[in-house]
């Protein structure tokens, strides 16, 4: 399993900034442009707004189990 979660990893940092540094190279690091074209459709509002929702239920998972493991010892 942890060559798989590796994988994934490897996977999870390399596709993003595959797409994400050409994209700064081009356009430098203008945050306004950035914001404006991470939202110019529904669709990627909508995959925005899925990660946002994913990471905070993560970080609440997270926090809850941490909270749930120290009780137990």
């Amino acid at each position: 399993m942890k060559y798989l979660y590796g994988l994934l990893c490897l996977f999870g940092f390399v596709l993003p900034y595959s797409q994400f540094i050409p994209w700064i190279l081009e356009h430098g690091l203008n945050i306004n442009l950035l914001l404006s074209e991470a939202i110019s459709s529904r669709i990627s509002a909508f995959a925005w707004l899925d990660v946002l929702i994913s990471a905070i239920v993560l970080l609440g998972f997270i926090v809850y189990e941490g909270n749930q493991k120290k009780l137990n010892i």
